[in-house]
């Protein structure tokens, strides 16, 4: 299985991807949903209605000029691999790439979202051998702020544990909430890491952890706070992206307390933040995935539909 075609449509983003295992080569097409300006976020009824919309657009533009048929087709049909994990917006991806699998006769495999990211993450960073060993990984988004011990999987290439999380707000949510409160477009990740690089302010900041858990609801409620009190919006952009990332650090030097030096490795569309990925890779020599292969993606679901097919 030489071209494997990996489908997502995650809460935020239609996304397919065409991973060719002869090249190494990952082409990508994706497109946000589209959200009201102010809001938070979508129903899970409109992600549904535009995924329909654009998933055939997605993957027009993906096979155009290229040439090349899928010889399998992979696509993720729930959010975690856990039982009871669902999200009705990754059905339109499901049905889709069982369409397509069944009109050319071409094999199907599933995964998990958050296995599509870790994935991804290993292939961006160059540390698929990984696969093959135990390594702790961060998935940090806007629906989760997971640590997972990842051990090999005869099965599913590779099975990620929940060794710690959020108690409470997402970081996702926590950088969202803050950037539309700034005045700033949902997702505001992109737009509150630019405001947040124009701030020379200084902050020492205390995360709240219960053992290797965190707890991220205080920041929104203390960035309120500095704007009633007036302050810029570029110090409460860097105070909301520094007390995720105090967070992020004090959860990984417990982790690694616990479990030992293993691999580590972030991923998640929070984990494409300049600042938050310079200071943990620099203390920890972790590895990050690149923007596009740490926002939501295609890209390692396709790599998963191909390493079960052709182990």
């Amino acid at each position: 299985m030489s071209c494997v075609l990996g489908i997502d449509t995650s809460n935020y983003t239609t996304s397919a991807a065409l991973y060719d295992s002869e090249s190494n080569a990952m082409l990508q097409q994706k497109m946000l949903l589209p959200v009201r300006e102010g809001a938070l976020g979508l129903k899970q009824s409109d992600a549904v209605f535009h995924h329909t919309q654009q998933l055939p657009q997605v993957l027009k533009k993906l096979f155009a000029g290229t040439g090349r048929k899928p010889d399998a087709v992979s696509v993720s049909v729930r959010p975690r691999d856990q039982e009871g994990s669902y999200m009705p917006c990754f059905t339109v991806g499901a049905g889709t790439a069982s369409a397509i699998a069944s009109a050319f006769s071409l094999p199907l495999t599933e995964c998990s979202h958050q296995h599509g990211h870790l994935a991804a993450a290993l292939y961006s960073c160059g540390k698929l051998e990984w696969v093959h060993r135990r390594f702790l990984a961060f998935h940090v988004s806007g629906g989760t702020t997971d640590a997972l011990l990842v051990e090999p999987d005869a099965e599913k290439v590779f099975s990620p544990h929940l060794a710690a999380s959020s108690l409470d707000l997402k970081a996702g949510q926590a950088v969202d909430r803050v950037g539309v409160m700034l005045g700033l477009r949902f997702p505001a990740g992109r737009e509150l890491d630019r405001l947040a690089r124009q701030s020379t302010a200084e902050f020492r900041i205390r995360p709240t952890l219960r053992g290797c858990d965190c707890s991220l609801s205080g920041i929104e409620n203390q960035c309120k706070k500095m704007q009633q009190q007036g302050e810029a919006p570029a110090d409460i952009a860097k105070f909301c992206i520094e007390s995720v990332c105090a967070a992020l650090d004090m959860m990984t030097e417990r982790l690694l307390q616990k479990y030992g030096k293993l691999p580590l490795v972030f991923a998640g569309g929070v984990m494409s933040n300049s600042i938050i990925s310079a200071r943990l890779g620099e203390k920890y020599g972790a590895s990050f995935a690149a923007p596009e292969f740490s926002c939501d993606n295609a890209a390692g679901v396709a790599l998963l539909g191909w390493m079960k097919l052709d182990p």
